[in-house]
Order: C-alpha cells, then sequence, then structure tokens
C-alpha cells in the first residue's frame, strides 16, 4: 500500500523501572511495557537492539543514593549499554545495517541522534565483545589496574570476583605486566576455571570456611595491588595482608549493593584509617569514564592481546529480553559466570 509506514507493525519491548528496591531487588521493581517504534526523524536513527549488557553499576542507579550518576526515574527505561543494528537511518554517518556499540538500555529498539554510538566490526571479533573484553569491563581492568594500581613485575596483584569479566581481565593483564596473579572467585568451578583457564598463578575459594587463611598462604610476600570489586568479607581477609605502599583501585563494592540504612557492627574505620597512614597505602575509588583518553590504546593493546590468546573471556549469555530481572537479580547474587549477556535479539 503506498505511503504505508512499516514501523507501525513493529512493537517496543521495554523494562522500566517500576519501584525503586529495598535491599534485594525482586520482580516487583520491574515492568514490562509495548509501545509503539517511533519513525527516526532527520539525522536520527533507528536501533534494534541484539544484546545487553547486564553490569552491576545499575544496582545504583535504582536507588536515590548519592552516587556519580543521577537515579533512574520511576517508569524510565533500565539503563544498560548494547549492541544494536541500524534499521533505519536519516543521518549521514551511519547506514542501515551498520552494527554499532550504544546505550539503548532494556529495550528492544531505540532512536538516537548518532552521539555517543562507536561502529563495530563483526569481523574483527564477536560484536558481543564490545560489551565485555573489548568494552567497558575490559577497560574498567585496564585503566583501573594500569593508572592507580601500576603493578611491576614480581609484585603481588590480588583481585576479587576473578571469574567475572573485569576480574579475570585485571589477573590476566597483571600477568602481562610480570606481576602474580591471585584471584579470588566462588566454589571450585569459577576457582578451576581461574586457574586452568586463565592462568592465574593462585585462585583462593571465598566460600571455605578458612578463606582469609587460605588467601594468607597464596601471598606469602603480602600484596602489593588489591583491585576491590567486592568489599565484605573478601575486604576484611586482604586488607590484614597489603604491603607498605600498595595500591587499591576501587572498582565497585558489589557485596554492599543491596544494603540499606547504616550498617551494623562496630567502626572499623580507625583501624583501616591507621594502616592507610602507617603503610602509606593508595586507596582510590574511580568510574572508567575518568580515564576515557586512554580509549585509544585500550583498543589497540586488549585486541592484540584476545587475538593473541593472551587475554581470554568468557560470556555468560541469557536468551530474551523478558529474562533480564532475574539474570540481573542472579548477577547481584554471584550467580553469573562471565560477562553477563542478553540476547535481545534472538535471532541475530
Amino acid at each position: 500500500m503506498p505511503g504505508r509506514n512499516p514501523l507501525r507493525d513493529l512493537t517496543n519491548r521495554r523494562i522500566v523501572l517500576a519501584s525503586r528496591p529495598e535491599g534485594r531487588p525482586t520482580g516487583e521493581n520491574f515492568r514490562i511495557e509495548d509501545v509503539s517504534v517511533p519513525e527516526p526523524g532527520e539525522g536520527e536513527l533507528l536501533l534494534k537492539v541484539q544484546y545487553l549488557s547486564l553490569d552491576p553499576y545499575m544496582r545504583g542507579r535504582m536507588s536515590t543514593a548519592k552516587s556519580y550518576a543521577r537515579p533512574l526515574d520511576l517508569g524510565e527505561v533500565i539503563v544498560g549499554g548494547t549492541v544494536a543494528r541500524v534499521v533505519r537511518s536519516r543521518h549521514p554517518g551511519y547506514a542501515e545495517g551498520d552494527i554499532v556499540l550504544s546505550y539503548s538500555g532494556w529495550q528492544t529498539y531505540s532512536l538516537s541522534k548518532g552521539e555517543g554510538l562507536r561502529k563495530l566490526d563483526p569481523a574483527a571479533a564477536p560484536v558481543s565483545t564490545a560489551l565485555g573484553v573489548l568494552g567497558m569491563p575490559g577497560f574498567t581492568a585496564y585503566s583501573g589496574l594500569f593508572t592507580i594500581g601500576r603493578p611491576q613485575p614480581g609484585e603481588t596483584v590480588v583481585v576479587a570476583a576473578a571469574s567475572g569479566p573485569v576480574g579475570a581481565t585485571v589477573g590476566q593483564l597483571a600477568r602481562i605486566k610480570g606481576a602474580r596473579a591471585v584471584g579470588i572467585a566462588g566454589g571450585p568451578e569459577k576457582c578451576a576455571y581461574v586457574r586452568d583457564e586463565l592462568g592465574f598463578d593462585a585462585v583462593v575459594d571465598h566460600h571455605a570456611p578458612d578463606f582469609a587463611e587460605r588467601l594468607k598462604e597464596a601471598c606469602p610476600k603480602g600484596v602489593d595491588v588489591y583491585f576491590e570489586n567486592v568489599g565484605g568479607a573478601v575486604w576484611d581477609a586482604v586488607f590484614p595482608l597489603l604491603n607498605p605502599f600498595a595500591r587499591v583501585p576501587v572498582c565497585g563494592l558489589i557485596a554492599w549493593y543491596n544494603s540499606t540504612g547504616p550498617f551494623e557492627g562496630p567502626n572499623r574505620l580507625p583501624l583501616v584509617m591507621r594502616d592507610v597512614l602507617s603503610k602509606s597505602l593508595t586507596l582510590r575509588g574511580f568510574i572508567q569514564t575518568e580515564f576515557v583518553s586512554q580509549l585509544p590504546d585500550f583498543y589497540r593493546d586488549m585486541s592484540a592481546w584476545v587475538r593473541e590468546g593472551r587475554v581470554r573471556y568468557r560470556e555468560d549469555i541469557v536468551n530474551g529480553l523478558d529474562h533480564a530481572p532475574e539474570a540481573f537479580v542472579g548477577l547481584l547474587e554471584g550467580r553469573n559466570f562471565g560477562k553477563l549477556v542478553v540476547k535481545v535479539d534472538e535471532t541475530a
């Protein structure tokens, strides 16, 4: 039929924040909506999401607590990095069929003005890696470890959540720099992966009843760099092992993300600050966007290391956008094994 708009036959499925979580998120905090797909205007393009990245930082955006980024509004689409295909373009820089890295969030289609997109080459690497080892998690490991951690040959680098996308990369990069990599992971399967496939020098199961003792045995010369992803009991075990002048890049504190109100227990801040002073420790929190000038170096180095097999990765792929909330809750509880990605377009 002349003049018929094929986009009217399409539906955008999206997941929005229905309510703010109190502690652990539940299904009631999310709402699935089906809305019409917009027609792109001049200078715009319509994206069809293929893959959605699930990452711990999203939990903070669901809260009104003070953070480095504004909280999501109720009814707003949950944020998230995506790989998408251009299905309609009225933008001079993009053609239909282009594959791009975008920030479309938890939905099947999104409208873009072309800002913040990066074209991907499917022949160079699987496009899903742009959400993992060749994307934000990989860059977080690269920039945080090399800028703040500064590992030297022969030093001991410890990383928590060592089977996850950031931790796995940190340990492998430490070894590339000649340091000794000690990973902390949860359960025999993840520990075997960190040790046997990723090539860490040692790995300790944080579920072990004698975890602190095993970690001390794995670090006979103490810890020079601790890449913090977790907090909680893992931090408690690592902190006494820090050597003078140790560096601690603080990337995440997932053990506390679901906590609400004041923390229980004794105030240990005086003990921590005493050692910060007496050991001349460096603790620095960071957000990977602070180091955006390093992105060209990251793309060059990491692409080569992945191609050469010096950096390996693992993906945990969930099929279907509707499963994103459940998978996200599992991520916060450590149920994922590798970079957690939702395959939104199951035909991709």
